[in-house]
């Protein structure tokens, strides 16, 4: 069998004050069998030169990584996010957007070990968060914690697994693309519907037990805050039923209130 091949997608526009410590984050990366997808939305600032730098490091690499580019309009985030989906080779595919960070040199290392320890490769490879502020420094542990064992029904509970640290198959992947009509939560619908469907299948999700992404919290989502949790809303009634959601609902505001 040919070494197992992770991509990471990373998808920009304008982003040339962040994307340089994403690009460096990938490059250090120990393991060698790496596909970098970035799909910019054809960025008027300095991100296009910084890509070009490192394609230009890459071709004198020891050991160079795949890297491909793309830079042209977009119907926002989430369509930019499929194209890198159907332009992704590698075997799994994790989004790692501009200001985020794989966490050490080897977490690809670790994600290849676990997908290869199985009789079968698993649907999805998880693991925690911490989360950085714009300069990469340390802020603290994502508040939502990965469960032991994962499954669709977990992110009642919200999105315990965030999107930078959810590794998914890309067979699945192209299976489900993301849902452009969502402006902010597609992420999390995507998920779910991944795992809905390997759950289908009995497919394995793997634990990795660690943190595998440092996560820029000023990202769409964060911007949106209001508008996003409507949209969640909306998701979570459609995959977990409207009075089960209104239930969530009420204990996430009276948690909020006793924790106060």
């Amino acid at each position: 069998m040919p070494p197992l091949k992770i991509t990471v997608a990373t998808v920009t526009y304008n982003a040339g004050r962040l994307v340089e410590r994403t690009i460096h984050s990938v490059e250090q990366q120990t393991y060698a069998q790496v596909e970098h997808v970035i799909v910019d939305g054809n960025s008027q600032d300095e991100t296009l030169e910084h890509i070009h730098h490192y394609q230009e490091r890459n071709s004198v690499a020891g050991v160079p990584h795949e890297i491909a580019c793309i830079s042209e309009p977009d119907h926002g985030l989430y369509d930019a996010m499929n194209k890198a989906i159907d332009m992704a080779t590698g075997q799994y595919i994790v989004f790692l957007n501009a200001g985020d960070c794989l966490h050490s040199t080897d977490t690809l290392q670790q994600v290849a070990r676990a997908a290869e320890s199985g009789q079968q490769l698993p649907a999805v490879i998880y693991g925690d968060t911490n989360l950085v502020d714009q300069k990469g420094r340390f802020v603290r542990r994502r508040r939502l914690t990965p469960p032991e064992k994962l499954s669709w029904r977990s992110f009642k509970a919200g999105m315990l697994v965030c999107h930078q640290a959810f590794y998914v198959r890309t067979d699945l992947a192209r299976k489900h693309h993301y849902n452009c009509r969502y402006r902010f939560s597609a992420d999390f619908d995507w998920c779910v519907r991944i795992m809905r469907d390997a759950e289908r299948r009995r497919l394995e999700f793997a634990n990795l037990h660690t943190v595998v992404a440092d996560y820029l919290n000023e990202g769409m989502t964060q911007r949106n805050h209001k508008a996003s949790l409507r949209e969640r809303f909306r998701i979570m009634s459609r995959h977990y039923g409207l009075l089960p959601t209104l239930t969530l609902h009420a204990w996430f505001v009276l948690r909020a209130f006793t924790k106060k």
